[in-house]
């Protein structure tokens, strides 16, 4: 297998060879599939607080039939327009670098990684959290480290190893998770009574807690955009994804939902996180609970494994656009970024010392800025460049997907209404970080203090005929060839020629 190396030994360029696609292998429908589900979803873990905040089971099954028409849906049309118009890694860093600049691009990346790998760190704790209580050993700090970091470690591996193994295994592990509310929802038939589902008590009602459980389990439709430069056939493969996953995360609310809430007279007081376990327990007997147990913890693993490969594939696709230094895009010989993957498993072991509890708002409120962002990086290339290379485009005029988007965007400024102070604290922290971050890593960049990659780097060799053809549509239409980079239009160009030619 021949390799042309460009004049920073980190980085290795395919030269097309056969022999390396096989090694490397792109994803295809199915695990594309599992790996939204579990950067959305992951099940129906969590969801119990739902009906605790909403004082009964008629708010959190409402809620979870309307949200995703109002949320979900848009955001993945939203998604799979941007994502095949920008098939490259990065994703919605390069929607908003396209929309309105690499300053907020950057921005936009910035907020996305720190929050994702944030969240990513309380995956390995609430894999022992459940099982603790199986095996009260796990209560015990000398015994949760060693575990925790054994779980971050072989789980890093994992992703190391390939992507299409990340993917396999979400295919698995969704299989696993799923069943056992399937068998539960089977086995809770005769016992529905379905006047329980409209029990409501106003008094318990907690707003703010509801409308962030909701926006939390149905967010981030758009992470898997990250790995867009992984996908097979990304034009055709990244729709049917999506509409795949939202039939599915929505099925794996509602069906345990309807099953617990309709098949039980429990007070809405005692649906918090884990109690589907109980509600396996009455419904099945022990050997459900322990089934369920196994298969919350099993879902962390997934939750895991796909928040880490779009936090990972994001700081390679940063890279490769000029963001930030080029060690980030250096891949090792299973194609995954070594470097990007070690710095946000980094972050994961720093930070899992955090609770859930601690930063749900905090997760919930940045994620918002960047959606808002996303939606008017949507409608603002919809204005500025129609004639931009859509593979897939959502079925509306400009003004149609205008209004699309506006019901999403009242929400996400709703939940960002009901944050706390602290929140607008540590978020305020973290937007001044990322203000200071880029002029720092442009004076880098000018010094010479590390590597970046330019335009001169840029080869096709690796590319089929119609990656070529949708680049050259995309290079000689964007002005931001290289974000960071010297963005004469000679240099531009340049480039463009060399597009064509290939």
């Amino acid at each position: 297998m021949g390799l042309v190396v460009n004049q920073n030994p980190t980085i290795l360029i395919n030269d097309g060879n056969s022999s390396d696609k096989k090694s490397n292998p792109k994803l295809t429908l199915l695990p594309l599939i599992a790996l939204i589900f579990y950067e959305v979803s992951g099940g129906p873990f969590g969801v119990e607080d739902s009906v605790k905040a909403g004082g009964g089971a008629l708010l959190s099954l409402l809620g979870f039939l309307i949200f995703p028409i109002f949320w979900s849906i848009p955001e993945a049309l939203v998604t799979a327009e941007l994502a095949t118009s920008f098939p490259e890694n990065g994703g919605y860093v390069i929607w908003i670098s396209s929309a309105f600049g690499p300053f907020w691009g950057f921005q936009e990346g910035f907020w996305k990684w720190f929050s994702g790998v944030m969240d990513n760190a309380l995956y390995p704790v609430l894999f022992i959290d459940y099982l603790k209580h199986s095996i009260p050993i796990f209560d015990e700090l000398y015994a949760r480290i060693p575990v925790i970091l054994g779980i971050t470690i072989l789980l890093t591996y994992l992703n190391y190893r390939g992507l299409h193994i990340v993917g396999t295994s979400a295919v698995l592990l969704a299989g696993f998770s799923l069943f056992p509310f399937v068998v539960m929802g089977i086995l809770s038939i005769p016992k529905i009574r379905p006047k329980r589902w409209v029990s409501i008590d106003y008094k318990k009602v907690q707003w703010r807690g509801y409308f962030n459980s909701m926006f939390w389990n149905l967010n981030y439709w758009d992470k898997a955009s990250t790995l867009a430069g992984e996908v097979q056939d990304p034009s055709r493969t990244f729709p049917k994804a999506l509409y795949g996953a939202v039939i599915l995360v929505v099925c794996s609310y509602l069906i345990p939902l309807l099953a617990g809430t309709g098949s039980l007279d429990s007070d809405s007081s005692e649906w918090s996180d884990g109690y589907f376990a109980e509600v396996g327990m009455l419904i099945g007997g022990s050997w459900l609970k322990w089934w369920i147990q196994a298969a919350s913890a099993m879902s962390n693993l997934g939750l895991f494994e796909a928040e880490m490969s779009s936090d990972a594939f994001q700081l390679l696709g940063m890279s490769e656009i000029g963001m930030l230094p080029s060690v980030f895009a250096s891949r090792s010989k299973f194609g995954t970024p070594t470097i990007s993957i070690l710095c946000s498993a980094t972050g994961v072991i720093f930070l899992s010392w955090m609770s859930f509890q601690e930063i749900l708002e905090f997760l919930n409120f940045l994620y918002a800025i960047g959606m808002l962002f996303e939606f008017a990086a949507f409608i603002n290339l919809r204005l500025k460049k129609p004639d931009l290379h859509r593979p897939y485009k959502v079925p509306l005029k400009t003004f149609g997907a205008t209004m699309l988007c506006v019901p999403p965007a009242f929400l996400l400024v709703f939940v960002m209404c009901l944050a706390s102070a602290r929140t607008f604290l540590v978020t305020g922290a973290v937007l001044v970080l990322g203000f200071t971050l880029y002029p720092a890593i442009i004076h880098a960049k000018n010094k010479k203090w590390a590597h970046f990659i330019s335009d001169e780097d840029i080869s096709l060799s690796n590319r089929d005929a119609a990656d070529v053809e949708n680049m050259a549509l995309y290079v000689s239409d964007e002005t931001e060839v290289s974000l960071l980079a010297d963005s004469s239009s000679s240099k531009i160009e340049k480039v463009s020629k060399i597009l064509a030619e290939g």
